[in-house]
């Protein structure tokens, strides 16, 4: 949570460590002069009802509610299972940045996703979060709401974390059903993302759609103008809305009233990503807030589908990719599905060595990362320096989490996403035999993987243990190691660190992907299949290369076209001209870098979606 604390008497910040303090009904204020605390001792309660009303007037501004399964925080808050949740977080990061009126709305995991630990043969056993305390980076609400779930009226508290500075914050409310009035079962529900059963699954969707609502509500936000839905999970929210308008017939409710306070965010062209639930159990467990026949004419007749459900009661519904615009139109026919290209947060995701080259050549590219296109003029040595310093530190870390010795001269390329089948982490080692020989005669070349397998997704699980077997079979010619356990701190070290960035998703089933926009803000190319972002992002031998030539499916010719690009072009670049390495690296930065920002995003959410 923000560390920045103000003055209740002049309202200047305070240094969370002054000495000048007090402490008032359990409360400890802090002061920037003894000015301020004697005057706060003269009339408290007058201070503090002014601070008060200041919160409320800040609440009553807030315009936007962001909901979201999962969101990407803070390194010691196990709230995200990857890149849906680590979007989320940038996208609150930015609003805060451009002083973009909003609130977050998600779920308190106090297990989390789950510890991955890899045996000898790349076999991925799962464990819970055991470390974490929300007490000790969270802010405890006091209000209670409640949800009927399975009849049982269960009762929800949260958590708050701010997002910002002192200028502005945008504050993210967490879900937490950890309440001693629920039952153990009920409490659990906030326990583990992306767990248990279809049951377990949906009683956690009421608690986000339902119960995210009420507590808005609650909380004193009473200006929402505009609900995002960051994917289906949290679509039941619009049966909340229309269950304001009341009424017993479906003329009682004002559709259109609620459908233009919706956004809807859909995040994947895999049909395993929509969520759908049998409706008996929707009607046993979710607690409908509307009529039966309502539910099923929203969001379909056979069963639940929740992105439909969001796509009947939205306003704006868009993809995060051009392309992905075009898939999703094909999922959903008649729906005008527009697209917002992902971004990531440049300040976030810019390692140290960068951030310093940034601020001293474009000091304006915290505020406006489209000044990174002023990265053209930054020297090739100054570019090279920063990225052997980012390398350098990344190779510490594999050789203190692995006791792997990998080569800081060597080509090293970095794969780091949610394992599961269509992303083919084990693709460019399709015939490692060649690979070994491209190895021999264009020069050295090692890998570094890392990502975890949902614990029910076999398929996924099945590319972690090809990878680690063909290190195994090969890694004295060709070194690959793959890092257990990936989150936020390592993902900053691996997109930095590495010299090329690769993704070799089976197209059209990557929606966009930010990992090579991270890596593009570090001066990193990338080498990936024209899929999602890349279609977009890709200029052949300028930000990077392409794994194929055209956007078309071709699992088959994949596998080729990679290992040739490697033996043709992209070793021979590295090892024999360094300064057009460089040239890319530079590329990357000016071109994708400069775009590929959440602050780029968020504009065009407040443009496209929120304003009129």
């Amino acid at each position: 949570m923000s560390s920045v604390q103000k003055d209740p008497v002049c309202g200047m910040v305070v240094a969370p460590d002054s000495n000048l303090f007090l402490t008032f009904e359990g409360q400890t204020i802090r002061f920037c002069s003894e000015y301020c605390r004697k005057k706060f001792q003269e009339r408290p309660r007058r201070y503090l009802a002014e601070t008060v009303h200041a919160d409320e007037d800040a609440k009553e501004a807030r315009r936007v509610a962001y909901f979201t399964m999962e969101v990407a925080l803070d390194p010691g808050i196990p709230s995200y299972s990857g890149g849906l949740g680590v979007l989320a977080g940038d996208m609150l990061r930015a609003c805060a940045d451009l002083h973009v009126p909003g609130v977050g709305v998600s779920m308190l995991w106090r297990k989390g996703y789950f510890e991955q630990i890899l045996d000898a043969k790349g076999i991925q056993h799962e464990q819970p979060v055991t470390h974490f305390d929300p007490s000790r980076l969270l802010h405890p609400l006091v209000p209670r709401v409640e949800v009927l779930i399975e009849n049982r009226l269960v009762r929800i508290r949260a958590w708050q974390y701010d997002l910002g500075d002192a200028d502005f914050r945008v504050p993210v409310i967490l879900l937490d059903t950890n309440a001693d009035e629920n039952s153990e079962y009920d409490r659990s529900l906030t326990d583990s993302l992306y767990g248990g059963d279809q049951s377990y699954r949906l009683a956690q969707e009421a608690v986000l759609g339902i119960g995210g609502v009420r507590m808005l509500q609650a909380l004193g936000y009473c200006g929402i103008q505009r609900f995002h839905m960051n994917e289906g999970h949290a679509s039941l929210l619009t049966l909340e809305l229309l269950n304001w308008q009341g009424g017993t017939e479906p003329a009682d409710w004002d559709f259109e009233d609620v459908r233009q306070r919706c956004i809807f965010t859909t995040h994947t062209p895999v049909p395993a990503g929509h969520d759908q639930f049998e409706w008996p159990s929707v009607e046993q467990i979710a607690g409908l807030t509307v009529p039966a026949e309502v539910a099923r004419m929203l969001g379909g007749e056979k069963r639940l589908n929740m992105t439909l459900l969001g796509l009947n009661l939205s306003r704006y519904v868009n993809g995060v990719a051009q392309r992905h615009e075009e898939v999703s139109r094909e999922m959903f026919p008649g729906y005008p599905i527009h697209h917002i290209t992902n971004g990531v947060h440049s300040a976030t995701w810019t390692c140290e060595s960068f951030q310093r080259l940034y601020d001293e050549y474009i000091p304006d590219w915290r505020k406006d990362p489209a000044m990174l296109r002023k990265a053209l003029s930054i020297p090739n040595e100054r570019i090279s320096a920063a990225h052997t310093e980012a390398k350098t530190r990344m190779l510490a870390f594999v050789k203190e989490k692995t006791g792997c010795t990998l080569s800081n001269e060597a080509l090293t390329i970095g794969f780091a996403r949610r394992a599961t089948a269509y992303k083919r982490a084990s693709l460019v080692f399709t015939d490692p035999a060649r690979l070994v020989q491209i190895v021999k005669s264009a020069g050295p070349l090692q890998f570094i993987f890392a990502g975890k397998a949902h614990p029910h997704d076999e398929g996924g699980k099945r590319e972690i243990e090809n990878v680690v077997a063909v290190a195994q079979e090969i890694g004295q010619e060709v070194p690959i190691v793959y890092l257990e356990n990936y989150d936020l701190e390592m993902a900053k070290l691996l997109v930095a660190g590495v010299d090329l960035w690769m993704n070799t998703p089976q197209r059209p089933m990557e929606a966009s992907g930010t990992s090579g926009m991270k890596a593009a803000h570090n001066g990193v190319p990338s080498f990936s299949t024209l899929d999602g972002w890349w279609i977009e992002g890709h200029i052949e031998g300028l930000t990077g290369w392409s794994i194929g030539e055209s956007a078309a499916a071709d699992p088959k010719g994949d596998a080729k076209a990679l290992l040739d690009k490697l033996e043709e072009v992209i070793l021979p670049v590295f090892y024999r001209d360094h300064e057009q390495w460089i040239d890319v690296m530079r590329h990357a930065i000016a071109l994708n870098a400069s775009y590929f920002n959440t602050h780029r995003m968020v504009q065009q959410y407040v443009t496209n979606a929120y304003l009129g």
